[in-house]
């Protein structure tokens, strides 16, 4: 690319205009203060990136949280118009397909558990496979089973015993994407994700043992159930190495079919192909299988620390608020220069932020927005956040922090061991897998949350309902 001018456009909005190859502007929505970190890698070249794939409409947006990845940066949302040669990209989703978020909230206050907080965490990490390899909560039967996770996600668990009837009500999609095709996936794919389901993973995934430190808009957190010093568990995983597959194998495909339809990209790892072509509609449904894999392993993930909670503090409510995807690309209705088109929206590191009265809401949350789950780094807050009318990005906003460190600088600068001790000095239990991926994680190596959140919500992406801070932690 040739050298970027990033102009500010706005008190939250900044901009580098089209040139070269590019087709629409990147939009990055950041604050003064995030921007220097924003700026200290390749993202915003990426985004500038992205803004050349054919059929791009509006804008190559940025949330605050956005840092270097694959092809699409960390935190990219980009439409394409599906009707006019738009394309799908699997860099525009990520490797970890419908890695996401959910939030079950109890009805322990911290003072009931404080005390017991040791034998809380014993029993979660004790039930909750975590790090690279092998080891589920659910092991499956056989080819067929797996066949009809790949295809209902969430809801079939549900009906396998793997959480309650009513948890499929407050997932985005009732849990499942409908678009999954099993037989698109490769061989491989089913052997690496048949020994995974109900499992963290390692990297930036966790469960959190959280409590509502401050409560921002009292109305909304009263509809979500929250309350200061009310205890929550946050599960931050994706699609494991079923995921993995289906990204990479798609990005082999594309590659070798773009010249058959004249795509030039400025970067092989922004490899596509239309949306209508048989190589779109495949990977579309591959990924959609994938999405539905990662739902069902945060869906048996949650029937274990429901397990884990009975066994450390006796039977009591744990329900879930939202399950919500931040890696995921889909086929949405958006207003573009006053007519209503189809859209491939990409969202990699960006989660999905309905308003008040959207259609695609559950019932439950018609009146209230979409719940919109932003987990901190690991020793720092996460976010209930709530959707907003008017969202200039096709309802899109920010998934975490985001980094501003790589994992080889972090551990550079602190051992696990020590981390490990900080942590457990604030009164945060840890239960970790591997000290170096604690050190991977410090909370130093990424953005101050806590600005991404306020950021979006003056930028209209997002607005602010309960900020929960961890009291135990489970890493991979």
């Amino acid at each position: 690319m040739m050298s970027l001018k990033v102009e500010r456009t706005g008190d939250y909005r900044y901009e580098v205009a089209p040139q070269g190859m590019m087709r629409v502007p990147a939009v990055i929505f950041a604050s003064p203060k995030l921007l220097p970190d924003i700026m200290s890698d390749k993202s915003v070249e990426q985004a500038a990136n992205v803004a050349t794939l054919p059929g791009i409409v509006r804008a190559s947006f940025a949330m605050p949280d956005i840092h270097w990845g694959y092809g699409f940066p960390i935190g990219g949302v980009a439409a394409t118009d599906v009707d006019a040669g738009g394309v799908i990209s699997p860099g525009g989703v990520g490797f970890d397909i419908s890695c996401g978020v959910r939030l079950l909230v109890s009805d322990f206050a911290y003072t009931e558990v404080s005390g017991r907080l040791d034998t809380l965490m014993d029993e979660l990490a004790r039930r909750i496979p975590k790090g690279l390899g092998k080891g589920a909560v659910w092991s499956l039967s056989g080819k067929d089973e797996m066949v009809q996770i790949l295809t209902r996600g969430s809801a079939f668990a549900v009906e396998r015993g793997y959480g309650l009837p009513e948890d499929v009500d407050h997932c985005e999609d009732s849990g499942y994407l409908e678009s999954a095709d099993p037989d698109a996936l490769s061989e491989r794919a089913y052997e690496r994700g048949f020994l995974q389901v109900g499992s963290l993973g390692s990297g930036n995934h966790f469960l959190e043992v959280q409590k509502v430190d401050r409560v921002y808009d009292p109305a909304l957190a009263r509809a979500f159930d929250l309350e200061e010093g009310r205890i929550c568990v946050m599960i931050h995983c994706g699609s494991r190495g079923l995921g993995h597959q289906v990204c990479s194998d798609s990005v082999k495909e594309m590659l070798k079919v773009m010249g058959r339809y004249g795509i030039e990209v400025p970067d092989k790892q922004l490899a596509c192909a239309p949306v209508n072509s048989p190589e779109g509609g495949k990977y579309l449904a591959a990924m959609a299988a994938a999405a539905n894999y990662g739902r069902a392993n945060r869906q048996a993930l949650t029937h274990a620390t429901r397990q884990a909670f009975a066994s450390a503090l006796g039977e009591r409510n744990l329900k879930l608020l939202y399950d919500v995807s931040h890696n995921l690309a889909k086929l949405e209705k958006h207003p573009v220069d006053g007519r209503s088109k189809t859209l491939c929206v990409h969202r990699k590191g960006a989660t999905r932020s309905l308003p008040p009265g959207d259609p695609e809401l559950p019932e439950v949350f018609r009146s209230t927005g979409q719940p919109v789950l932003v987990p901190g780094s690991m020793g720092t807050a996460s976010f209930v956040c709530a959707g907003m009318p008017n969202n200039p990005a096709f309802n899109s906003t920010c998934h975490g922090a985001g980094r501003k460190m790589s994992r080889h600088q972090a551990t550079r600068q602190v051992r696990g061991e020590t981390l490990k001790k900080q942590l457990e000095a604030q009164g945060i239990k840890v239960r970790g897998q591997s000290m170096k991926g604690l050190a991977e994680e410090a909370p130093f190596a990424y953005k101050d949350v806590d600005e991404v959140v306020a950021t979006c919500e003056h930028a209209g992406l997002a607005k602010r309902v309960a900020k929960l801070v961890p009291v135990g932690v489970v890493k991979g």
